[in-house]
């Protein structure tokens, strides 16, 4: 009989929850909805900003470009008072100054991520590594101050005259050599560049070095793999993205950076003829002159943001490619 009864109203208490599964079935796709829809908010937000800084930017600079056309990105002159400008001694000055701290960061960066992941002792990883990012932190003017009252004196002493004399006359490459031994310029400005962009390259290749699996490490060096062969057999290719994408976020420190290089940059308006010649970026020319700029010298300057964010654009586009085809060569 109690057998029947308990039968019997099983039934009857399904029947009872039922209504409050659907509720709660309801209250849970009503909460996905609004996740979904906030977070779509939140990445429409961040698209809508892009693109109105775009079309600020475009609609500033569209005097510029009207006078000048697409001759604009190769001109030479820069000539206030006259009107007569070009970008081309800025966008050189750019691309120099931050390819030369690349070719410095990124070995470096190389190699301190390297060590700390596959090397270092275990006692002195995570102050090393704490080390290495709190130079992240450094605020830019630090370094355009420490470029300027330090490193630019003794740069020029000990570096500068030295390389000059032993250099300067040789064929082929005595040019890059050439020019005032003041400590100021290209060369200055790109190893400038390299200590700021060093902790973040760094610090996102340690980070994903350390997330290859350890069993794919152990396996490695259980088969009799050196450390190198480990590094260039395994953890570089299982981490190419992470190591591009690092490379690429320096990029685009070095790319942007204004004071640090307006220090040390030698701040002429003259295309650079040498590593030693004092030059310009496009940055160093906005600081400099966007305070005192007015009608087409200030529209100039905007034309000037403009281009620095095609370069930054178009250096980020040919990096995912260069993915995209590194991925389709692997079958992925």
């Amino acid at each position: 009989m109690n057998v029947g009864t308990t039968m019997s109203q099983q039934p009857v208490s399904m029947e009872l929850d039922n209504p409050n599964m659907a509720s709660i079935a309801r209250r849970q796709r009503f909460e996905d909805v609004v996740f979904h829809r906030l977070t779509q908010a939140f990445s429409l937000l961040v698209l809508v900003a892009l693109l109105g800084i775009i079309v600020s930017l475009f609609i500033n600079a569209w005097p510029t470009f009207q006078k000048f056309g697409i001759e604009f990105v190769w001109r030479v002159e820069w000539d206030i008072i006259n009107e007569e400008f070009g970008a081309a001694i800025a966008i050189v000055g750019t691309l120099a100054s931050a390819g030369i701290a690349l070719l410095i960061a990124v070995p470096l960066a190389f190699g301190i991520a390297l060590f700390l992941t596959e090397t270092c002792p275990v006692w002195l990883r995570r102050p090393l590594g704490t080390a290495v990012e709190l130079l992240a932190a450094v605020p830019s003017i630090i370094y355009g101050m420490f470029g300027l009252f330090v490193f630019a004196p003794l740069f020029a002493d000990y570096f500068q005259v030295p390389v000059q004399q032993m250099l300067g006359g040789m064929p082929l490459v005595g040019f890059l050599f050439g020019g005032s031994t003041n400590g100021f310029g290209i060369l200055a400005a790109g190893i400038v560049l390299a200590f700021m962009v060093l902790p973040f390259v760094a610090a996102v290749m340690r980070d994903v070095f350390e997330i290859v699996p350890p069993i794919l490490r152990e396996s490695a060096y259980g088969l009799g793999c050196t450390t190198w062969e480990v590094v260039r057999r395994v953890v570089l290719p299982y981490t190419q993205k992470g190591v591009i994408g690092g490379i690429m976020l320096g990029l685009g420190r070095a790319l942007g950076e204004t004071m640090a290089v307006t220090f040390v940059i030698g701040n002429a308006n003259r295309m650079p003829t040498s590593l030693f010649s004092p030059g310009t970026s496009i940055a160093s020319t906005l600081a400099n002159e966007f305070g005192e700029a007015a009608d087409f010298h200030l529209s100039t300057l905007f034309a000037l943001g403009f281009l620095l964010f095609v370069i930054t654009f178009l250096v980020l586009s040919a990096a995912k490619i260069m993915l995209m085809r590194a991925e389709k060569a692997k079958g992925l």
